[in-house]
């Protein structure tokens, strides 16, 4: 099919894991009766956004994938029939973690999941303490309704995971996100970089040809010093906002969204034709210096 209605949850978080995990399951379940057919939940939905500090005890918010909360997931996607994007802090092994998106199809089964590949490291973001950055490549999930790719966060800035999946057969880009302005910041530094937050991942939609779907977390979180600015959004393969959310306020929406508007976004404006493979090497390297 190529008429999907997809369904972005934009919420808020607790310190409790199992009240996060009902929450997320609660609007799931008021997006599909919405219409929704593919559900997308923020990046590491079932806690706060712990990566703020670098604290040994939060390791303990890790789970096995598959596990507890996905078998609880699967359960409610086949109850449903709707895909659900689940973002989730995997415990690999001992000493091993990852920042992971698990993918359930309409019929409650497990699809595979796609871990995290740029690992960041800022103030409040001090994502290189838990996760190990992902060793599975860029993926794809065939679910009932579409051919999807899944991305998450700081994935949201690299032009080159965009175009990996997409040529990997993507009809739409989702991104898990969980991002936010310290409450110290300006209003202007806020709208500037939220503006290019959204930019680059429209342009991954113009450079590809393909609907991008970006889910936000959205509330206050680190004692008041962090505002998670949600603001998700759905763009079409030219990069225009089919809808925006606010910055305030938990939201579920539903969009729906035509993947065949690729072929004609693509033959009209042929960049997948025009690309020069033989030209590309040296974006292999981390730097391209004088010998």
């Amino acid at each position: 099919m190529s008429k999907v209605k997809v369904g972005l949850v934009q919420m808020t978080c607790t310190a409790s894991k199992q009240e996060n995990l009902d929450k997320a399951i609660a609007k799931v379940r008021e997006a599909a009766a919405q219409g929704a057919q593919i559900v997308c939940l923020q990046e590491l939905f079932t806690s706060l956004y712990f990566c703020d500090v670098e604290d040994y005890d939060n390791f303990l918010l890790a789970e096995t994938i598959p596990g507890p909360s996905t078998d609880a997931l699967q359960q409610v996607a086949g109850e449903l029939g709707v895909v659900i994007i689940a973002s989730l802090f995997e415990k690999r092994a001992q000493g091993l973690y990852h920042n992971t998106t698990a993918v359930l199809d309409a019929d409650g089964s497990y699809l595979g999941k796609y871990r995290k590949m740029h690992i960041p490291d800022d103030p409040a973001y001090y994502e290189k303490f838990y996760f190990t950055p992902g060793d599975l490549g860029y993926k794809v999930f065939k679910t009932k309704f579409a051919t999807i790719g899944v991305l998450i966060c700081w994935d949201q800035w690299y032009p080159e995971a965009a175009r990996i999946t997409s040529l990997m057969g993507a009809e739409i880009l989702f991104y898990p996100t969980a991002i936010g302005w310290a409450t110290s910041q300006d209003e202007a530094t806020n709208v500037e970089q939220y503006n290019a937050w959204q930019t680059i991942q429209r342009s991954h939609a113009v450079a590809n040809g393909v609907h991008v779907v970006s889910v936000n977390r959205v509330g206050f979180e680190q004692d008041g010093l962090m505002k998670f600015w949600g603001g998700s959004f759905v763009a079409n393969p030219f990069g225009t906002i089919m809808y925006q959310a606010s910055h305030e306020n938990e939201e579920i929406i539903i969009q729906e969204i035509d993947t065949k508007l690729s072929d004609r976004y693509r033959t009209h404006w042929p960049f997948m034709r025009d690309r020069r493979i033989d030209s590309y090497q040296p974006i292999t390297k981390r730097y391209i210096d004088e010998d």
